[in-house]
């Protein structure tokens, strides 16, 4: 087309023939990069578009979202720029050479984009996959951009500079220190996401808690070189993936998927409140259906035990207790309560007295992990226990308040 154009320019003696052609070329071509455009931008495009709203399936509205056909159009254009190039300007230097540089960076970047959109389709499409859910796909994906977008980088470079790749990688090896340090946060993201993918440390929606950086909630984010927790105030702690492998952390997963949640809680008993058992307290306390099988049992122990001992000083010879019998009862009732977990640890043992009197500590799980049911759960049962105590002849051990001491000075004075 040049030469046609620059003979027919000859042919009517028109001055500066030469760079005339050029321009009528160079302006076809630009025509036709418009009207290929407008019908893939103005035409195809919102066609496709239409399509993909109308699906019921999630992958056409994906692909349309993340941009991925468009940039496809964007690097065609890029092509069908060559192609014009190779027809109408082949040979014709300096503007070919330079055209076609501008063409193989045009394709190149956008080459890039539609790999990050497949990524971003990829992500989006796998959120609800449970497989896809125990590795950390937006750090491993980040990482995979940003190897990407360096060897586009390095590419671009050898193209404008007229150097293979090769060069510009051998003068790189001598800048690895420099290198290592700009991108030492991503690097140990990388590696720190891969050591949580292959060890199954961490997922989205895990909870996890680090005190280290006030993090106690969901995690809802793993990138490359940070970590998206929400805490239970609705608050976004922000964690650095490297933290979670140099650092200990508490991921609570485990305790979701065992489908118990442990009550690991005691009451201060006032030592002074335990006693041995009159006869008309186990009368009394036979009534508890839930302690017959029990004091039955230990009755008949306990008076083998004692046979043949003089059982009128307490010195000789075993009795039952407050305490001991209310522990029984409360560990048959806590084996029988609807939201304990029949199949994990259960039981009420003593801890060390002390200042604050003899601890007593219920350890059971209930059947259910979700927190507000676990908290009314355990609040239940708490509220319970202190009602029941006055029944065994036991109080809870409380510090004096200023009431009491007002009341005692009271008392005094009269």
């Amino acid at each position: 087309m040049h030469h046609f154009i620059l003979a027919q320019l000859n042919a009517f003696a028109v001055p500066w023939a030469p760079l005339i052609a050029l321009v009528a070329v160079l302006a076809v071509i630009l025509l036709i990069s418009l009207i290929a455009h407008g019908l893939l931008h103005r035409v195809l495009l919102p066609l496709l578009r239409r399509m993909a709203e109308k699906s019921s399936r999630q992958w056409p509205k994906s692909l349309i979202d993340n941009k991925l056909f468009s940039r496809f159009a964007l690097l065609m254009q890029g092509v069908f720029l060559q192609i014009q190039l190779e027809l109408f300007l082949s040979g014709l230097e300096p503007a070919y050479s330079a055209l076609m540089i501008l063409s193989e960076v045009w394709i190149m970047v956008f080459g890039l984009l539609m790999f990050f959109s497949l990524l971003d389709i990829f992500l989006e499409l796998s959120e609800k996959s449970a497989m896809a859910s125990q590795m950390p796909l937006r750090g491993i994906f980040q990482s995979l951009k940003l190897i990407a977008a360096l060897l586009v980088a390095l590419m671009i470079i050898s193209v404008l500079i007229g150097k293979s790749p090769l060069v510009l990688l051998t003068g790189l090896g001598a800048m690895t220190a420099v290198l290592m340090l700009v991108f030492k946060d991503p690097i140990l993201g990388l590696v720190a996401g891969i050591q949580l993918s292959a060890n199954n440390m961490l997922k989205l929606g895990d909870w996890l808690d680090m005190p280290k950086y006030g993090a106690d909630g969901s995690v809802v984010d793993i990138a490359l070189t940070t970590v998206k927790v929400r805490n239970w105030d609705n608050t976004i702690t922000t964690i650095p993936t490297y933290a979670l492998i140099s650092d200990s952390f508490k991921n609570w997963r485990a305790m979701s998927e065992s489908g118990g949640r442990r009550i690991k809680r005691s009451i201060n008993i006032d030592t002074t409140s335990i006693h041995f058992l009159s006869e008309d307290e186990v009368a009394r306390l036979k009534r508890a259906q839930l302690l017959t099988p029990y004091l039955e049992s230990k009755m008949q122990e306990v008076s083998a035990y004692n046979a043949g001992l003089d059982t009128s000083t307490p010195l000789n010879g075993r009795r039952m207790t407050n305490i001991g019998t209310f522990r029984a009862w409360l560990e048959a009732w806590l084996r029988a309560h609807p939201h304990t977990h029949k199949g994990m640890t259960l039981m009420v043992r003593q801890l060390a007295p002390g200042a604050d009197g003899l601890p007593l500590e219920i350890y059971v799980f209930t059947n259910t992990t979700v927190w507000l049911e676990y908290e009314r759960i355990q609040s239940d049962i708490f509220d319970h226990i202190f009602a029941v105590l006055p029944e065994f002849g036991l109080r809870v051990h409380q510090t004096p308040t200023g009431n009491d001491l007002r009341n005692l000075r009271i008392q005094s004075a009269e």
